[in-house]
């Protein structure tokens, strides 16, 4: 792989392997994903004997792939430590080690979330003045969609990590959403500023009185992420990821609820009859596959983290993600966000006197 891509060509490196069903599942997403986002080209890395079987279904996504053969593969009961020492060879790793060498611009895996982020920030590096890329993505709320992050990298969190994530979370309100100030919350078990642990009330004070690419709110409670109270919300990688599985397994629970609702009666049914489109764009508004697709900000390459359990619906809106991240150039926009607040971002600039620094 010594060829660079073109400058107009876009070239995403796929794990195929990561996920409940893979490879079937990423193939059958790039080719859904193959209808939305023309002019892309997949770099697939994993078992050629399991993927050609499943690109020969496909011809037209096949003329755009190139198979990079490996047997290994990262499962997702790998330890992230161990999955940096020994999956040289996987098919996370050299997709990863693909966008590292500039033969593409974007990685996405449905693979290990440990294991991913170990070997993204180990091979594609961090930002200048980020110590640990957070995971980010998109909720719907009552206002448009709100960013919230981390959603599960970081298990534990300092302030001057928090600090980090707020600004970060900022620059992608600016750059993708389009932004003049984005509003940022921290969350907390409530708004008032007394409540929660020691590191939120830090981070709020360290928040207050630093300048942000945006505006700060405050704390924020559970609520405020569906009502779209702020535009980023801000927490560590424990709650991120506890609030992004309650959210998808509510919604897929209203909707079984609907189904059976709307089964329990002939007039129930005739009902639905009537307003199956309203319906149907109610489905298609909460569908998590609709939002699947989470980004590893703080990174120096793109890197795309699909849901394990998602289907090839799902897996080509992650797809997406990072074929808009790659066109609108978020990495770049990020940097030059970043060299404005790089003060700001450094842990020593923001630390409190008398606190403990990374």
């Amino acid at each position: 792989m010594t060829d660079r891509p073109a400058p107009d060509r876009l070239i995403i490196a796929l794990d195929a392997m990561g996920g409940d069903r893979a490879p079937a599942m990423v193939v059958a997403g790039a080719d859904i994903a193959r209808r939305h986002v023309p002019d892309v080209e997949y770099m697939v890395f994993g078992d050629e004997a399991r993927i050609r079987p499943l690109l020969k279904r496909r011809p037209k996504l096949a003329e755009l792939c190139r198979i990079i053969h490996t047997t290994d593969v990262i499962t997702n009961d790998v330890k992230p430590s161990v999955a940096l020492r020994a999956g040289r060879q996987s098919s996370m790793r050299l997709a990863i080690n693909a966008v590292a060498a500039g033969d593409a611009q974007c990685v996405v895996s449905a693979g290990n979330t440990g294991a991913l982020m170990a070997m993204a920030k180990f091979a594609l590096k961090t930002l200048p003045g980020i110590d640990r890329p957070a995971i980010a993505s998109f909720f719907p709320t009552l206002r448009g969609e709100t960013v919230m992050l981390d959603l599960g990298a970081n298990i534990e969190c300092r302030p001057e990590h928090l600090v980090q994530f707020a600004i970060m979370g900022s620059i992608f309100g600016k750059a993708v959403l389009g932004l003049v100030q984005p509003s940022v919350g921290v969350l907390n078990v409530g708004a008032e500023a007394l409540k929660g642990s020691e590191t939120l009330k830090e981070t709020a004070a360290r928040l207050r009185d630093m300048e942000l690419p945006g505006t700060f709110h405050g704390f924020i409670e559970g609520n405020d992420v569906p009502a779209g109270t702020v535009d980023v919300v801000v927490t560590d990688g424990f709650t991120g990821n506890v609030a992004l599985k309650i959210a998808e397994g509510t919604a897929r629970l209203y909707g079984e609820w609907l189904k059976r609702t709307f089964r329990s009666s002939i007039f129930a049914r005739l009902g639905y009859l009537l307003a199956a489109n309203a319906f149907r764009k109610l489905r298609n508004r909460t569908d998590p596959r609709q939002y699947n697709g989470a980004m590893f900000l703080g990174l120096g390459g793109i890197c795309v983290k699909s849901h394990g359990g998602t289907d090839a619906k799902g897996f080509s809106n992650a797809i997406t993600v990072g074929v808009d991240l790659v066109r609108h150039g978020f990495n770049e926009k990020v940097k030059l966000e970043l060299q404005r607040f790089g003060r700001s971002v450094r842990p020593e600039a923001v630390a409190a006197p008398g606190a403990m620094t990374a």
